[in-house]
């Protein structure tokens, strides 16, 4: 058929034009480039410090975070801010120390157990509640021990998918819940690990065309300890080194689905521990373990990985901790000011260019350490210092006479050379003491008036 001039250069045009539309129509691949990155927190339950082997571990074999970190991130001052499981877990969510919520409505000063009613206050905004505001689709996958009843459960509180138990492993009754139902009692821990990385991985796959939250708190390895018939038996530290190993491997999964779902690139995946060891498990060079806020008990490991945007093999002795997550992960999503998506003042700040690389420091931060309503310990750059303790350990046979005394003079340690917490350099910074104690009274002044009581000879030393 021929085609006379202007119907020849009509189909000219038509073609140059369908030629451009093409060219600058986006893929689905540079489409999904576009959404707000998708954000996984993984989280153990009083692992140590020294038990991944890119933190020192003989014992226990960790390829899958070994691999991890050395595509990514790893910092080795990074820290939970409570030495046991609820209020490290609320710091955590809310960006807020848990000493701000009060004693005398709920234990959040301390841990939840299932008997109690109440779990964090409805005013404060979780992180998951802020991101499923700003678009993501959100899951929460494991250990929760934040509350169990309404209006403090999982899928309250903005998660639109929740899995897990409730509570503690070791608590009783054990239940498993699929979002606000009882699925399974008692719970069989064996496939625990192994049912949470299948669920994590569901839901990345039906997401993945959308901007998805992760948060994925392993019930292990808190005692009891138990592993996967896959696992069990295999390490050389015992139980608790086939729980850890298992965890090791879920990480891998996780990972290995987020490659085959063209993801990798827009996603950040956190690895890290909401405490220091309980009766198993190493602190590595660390003193304490869990229940002190020695870093034994409340330096964590952490990883971060997002290829294309950390640097592989980072390493930095930095200090940060998990209130900053929230105000990070905002960041992560777009938001120009994440202070303001918090009703409540925050703890913790936005470390999202030290993440990148894009700072040498993250924000300068006074980091306070907890133990129920008692301030015991503070982080500030290199400098640790120590202003209360406890007179005997927790979860010990006299633990109910356990009392907290206030040191008659301050402890001061430099933490660039003396992670174990030995040797007292007080008497050489009697003026940095001081600055330090002055900078925990005012931090205390703005705690509740029960916690202001509490910590009263700090406040007025």
């Amino acid at each position: 058929m021929k085609l006379d001039g202007c119907s020849f250069l009509r189909s000219k045009l038509g073609f140059l034009f369908l030629c451009a539309l093409v060219a600058f129509w986006p893929s689905p691949k540079t489409a999904a480039a576009q959404q707000s990155p998708n954000i996984i927190f993984i989280y153990a339950d009083d692992l140590g410090y020294g038990d991944l082997s890119c933190f020192g571990s003989k014992a226990i074999k960790t390829p899958n975070l070994d691999r991890m970190a050395a595509e990514g991130l790893r910092l080795t001052n990074f820290y939970s801010v409570s030495p046991v499981c609820t209020p490290s877990r609320t710091a955590l969510m809310t960006g807020r120390y848990a000493a701000r919520m009060g004693i005398e409505q709920m234990h959040l000063s301390n841990v939840l157990t299932f008997q109690d009613k109440t779990g964090v206050p409805t005013n404060e905004t979780l992180i998951s509640e802020a991101l499923k505001a700003r678009g993501y689709a959100t899951a929460a996958i494991g250990k929760w021990h934040l509350g169990h009843l309404a209006p403090y459960r999982p899928t309250d509180r903005g998660f639109d998918v929740y899995f897990g138990i409730p509570y503690s492993n070791d608590m009783q009754p054990s239940m498993l819940w699929r979002g606000t139902e009882i699925i399974e009692q008692p719970v069989k821990q064996e496939t625990l690990t192994l049912r949470y990385t299948q669920e994590a991985i569901a839901f990345i796959e039906k997401n993945k065309g959308k901007p998805f939250f992760l948060y994925l708190p392993h019930n292990m390895p808190h005692i009891p300890l138990y592993a996967s018939e896959k696992f069990k038996g295999k390490s050389a530290a015992g139980a608790y080194g086939d729980a850890v190993e298992e965890l090791d491997w879920s990480v891998g999964e996780i990972l290995a689905a987020l490659k085959r779902q063209g993801l990798d690139k827009d996603t950040l995946v956190v690895f890290s521990s909401d405490n220091g060891p309980w009766y198993q498990g190493s602190p590595g060079e660390l003193r304490g373990r869990k229940g002190w806020t020695y870093d034994g008990g409340v330096r964590v490991p952490f990883i971060a990985r997002w290829p294309g945007k950390i640097k592989p093999r980072s390493v930095s002795d930095e200090p940060l901790a998990t209130i900053d997550f929230f105000q990070t992960a905002l960041a992560i999503a777009g938001d120009k000011n994440p202070a303001v998506a918090s009703k409540l003042p925050l703890d913790g700040k936005n470390a999202l260019p030290f993440l990148l690389g894009q700072t040498k420091k993250p924000p300068e931060n006074l980091y306070l350490f907890f133990d129920k309503e008692f301030l015991q310990t503070a982080r500030w750059g290199r400098w640790k210092i120590h202003v209360a303790r406890w007179n005997i350990p927790r979860y010990t046979a006299a633990s109910g006479q356990q009392k907290n005394n206030k040191l008659a003079r301050p402890e001061l340690y430099d933490m660039t050379f003396d992670a174990g917490e030995n040797f007292n350099v007080a008497e050489r910074h009697p003026d940095l003491v001081k600055e330090l104690q002055s900078r925990i009274a005012v931090a205390l002044k703005t705690f509740p008036e029960e916690i202001q009581r509490a910590n009263a000879d700090l406040i007025s030393p």
